[in-house]
Formats: structure tokens, sequence, C-alpha cells
């Protein structure tokens, strides 16, 4: 019998959405069949734990966590917490299941949240906002960080700030439960620096850019006292049709072998994919293509790695596509 799957789908509430739809997954279509809604005030963006039991959620209340039913997928709400903020855009959880990463783009915060083994959200343990003055004055000249990224080796948390063009990294100080800044991986100014992820192997990141709509390859390895990156490319994220006053890069996500890396960049309205080398981590672009949908706020790949789900911010959307390598 085939694997079944079930996809979440986190909204903002305004109209008829209400939180987070639920969603099964024919993998072999590609397609998607809402199956339910489960109310969050704003839900703006979600991850789930790595032992795939727990699915957590941004909310206008902070976070809020949910179990997943194994049978059918399902979600039941355990808790929701205070981040003593703003309201956060971005999750992310360390490779143990400790603590649960909150980026705030609103307030340019990082919070950390205790996790426990019951799934359910602990206290804020702690939480840090960033300070300095960026160059963009629709971005007010303030922080905004717009992803928490754990490093591969677990030891270090990369917070990127869209406000003020960096990077800064922290150490996870598991003893003390704190995060203690250890170096900043600087920008370009007014480049936007929005997403951070790592390559399967661990030896390479990946960083989109909003405003300049271009990805950075950094070599990475962890090093004596604080992780190296070491810049090695910058490629387009837009096809030939570009705009840089009005177009930015919006998503990002590797397939899941890890050997095609994907962005989207609304204005231009496209998806890119390139081809990863597993050895140099360099990239290679195949191509930048219409996605029927307006603002590709964020891309996901299929559990078959060949096809690919575009959530379209303006036009209300889910486009869904195969893709012919």
């Amino acid at each position: 019998m085939a694997e079944k799957y079930v996809a979440y789908v986190g909204t903002y509430t305004h109209g008829s959405s209400i939180g987070i739809h639920v969603y099964d997954v024919d993998v072999e279509e590609g397609s998607l069949t809402e199956s339910k809604v489960v109310p969050v005030n704003n839900s703006s963006q979600i991850c789930r734990s790595l032992n795939g039991k727990y699915l957590y959620s941004i909310a206008d209340e902070g976070v809020a966590v949910f179990a997943i039913d194994e049978s059918n997928g399902d979600l039941s709400l355990i808790n929701k917490v205070d981040i003593d903020g703003m309201r956060g855009c971005y999750l992310s959880v360390d490779q143990n299941g400790q603590y649960l990463y909150v980026a705030g783009y609103h307030d340019g915060k990082v919070t950390v949240v205790h996790t426990h083994k019951d799934g359910s959200l602990g206290s804020v343990v702690d939480g840090i906002f960033h300070k300095g003055l960026g160059s963009v004055a629709e971005r007010n000249f303030r922080p905004h960080v717009n992803c928490v990224m754990p490093t591969p080796d677990n030891k270090y948390l990369c917070a990127v700030d869209n406000g003020i063009d960096q990077v800064k990294i922290y150490k996870v100080n598991t003893q003390k439960n704190k995060l203690e800044l250890v170096d900043i991986l600087r920008c370009e100014r007014e480049s936007g620096p929005r997403l951070l992820t790592f390559s399967k192997n661990g030896k390479f990141a990946y960083l989109l850019y909003e405003l300049t709509n271009e990805v950075d390859v950094f070599a990475y390895k962890e090093g004596k006292n604080v992780p190296e990156f070491e810049k090695i490319q910058s490629i387009s994220t837009t096809s030939d049709n570009v705009d840089r006053v009005h177009d930015a890069a919006s998503g990002m996500c590797l397939s899941n072998d890890g050997r095609h890396l994907f962005t989207s960049t609304a204005g231009d309205n496209t998806v890119a994919m390139y081809t990863v080398d597993e050895e140099s981590g360099l990239l290679n672009k195949e191509f930048a293509l219409p996605i029927s949908g307006e603002y590709p706020k964020d891309i996901a790949m299929f559990p078959d790695d060949r096809h690919i789900a575009v959530v379209n911010h303006e036009s209300n959307t889910i486009t869904t596509f195969r893709i012919d390598y």
C-alpha cells in the first residue's frame, strides 16, 4: 500500500481563512485536496518537529503547538505560549528537540522557547533584540529578523536580519539556556538577506537576498571557536525579464535528495531551479519559469521530489507543478 501524506498550510486570518489548512496529498498526481481547517490566529509560518509528532505555528498569542495524529494527520492543540514580543514570522527547531526558535520581523527579536518531551511548549528561556541601523528607508532603518536557522552541527543559531543586512551567529549555550553572539556575517548594503538553508551534507550554506534577487553560496565548517562561512558564488533568482525595483526573492527550498535548490521571486512571479554540485556546493541555474500566480511567498517539495507547491500570497492560490528534470 502506498504511503499517504498530509500537507499543512499556514495562513493569515482574514476573509474565509481561519488558520491552518490541512490537505490530503496525491503524490502521483501532485495535487492537494483540502480536508479541514484548524483555527489559529494568523498562522503565518509553521514548522514540524524533527520526530514528526508535533506541528508548531506562529499565532497572534505567540506560538502554538499541535499533536499530529499518525493515522490521519489531524491536529490537536497541546498549548500556546506568549513570546514576550510582537508576532513572529519564522520558526525552526534544534536537532535535540530542546528548543523552538522564533524570528521576529516586526520587533527584530530572536526568541528561544523550551520544548518538553511530551510535545508541550515551556517558557521563553532567552530573547535578544537586534540593534543597528539599516540602509533602506522603506524598512525604517531598523532590524527585522526574517529567519532563524541552526547550523548542521547544532552548536550555533544563525539569525538572518533583513533590515540591517546581517546574519548574526549565536552559540547555543545549553547549560545556561542562552544565546551568545560569536560572529556577524555582514552582507552587501541594501541586499536584504531573507532566508538561509544548509546543504544535506552540512558543508554548504545558501543565503537568499530579497532585494538583490540573488542566492549566495558559502562553504561552511564548524571552526574552533566560531563557525566559518566562505562565500564561493552569487547567482540570480530571476528570469531574463528582471526588474530589481519591483522584484523580491521570497522563497527557497532544497529537494529532499539535496540535488536541486529552488527559489521563488515575487514581481517576476517565477520559480527558479538550480542543480547542486554535491562536491563543490556550486549552483547551476536550469530555469526560472512563471508560476501562474502573484507573489510566490513560499515553496515546498512533494515527498517524491517530482512535484512542487507554490504558495501565492497576493492571488490566494497554491499552484502545483510536475518537474521535468
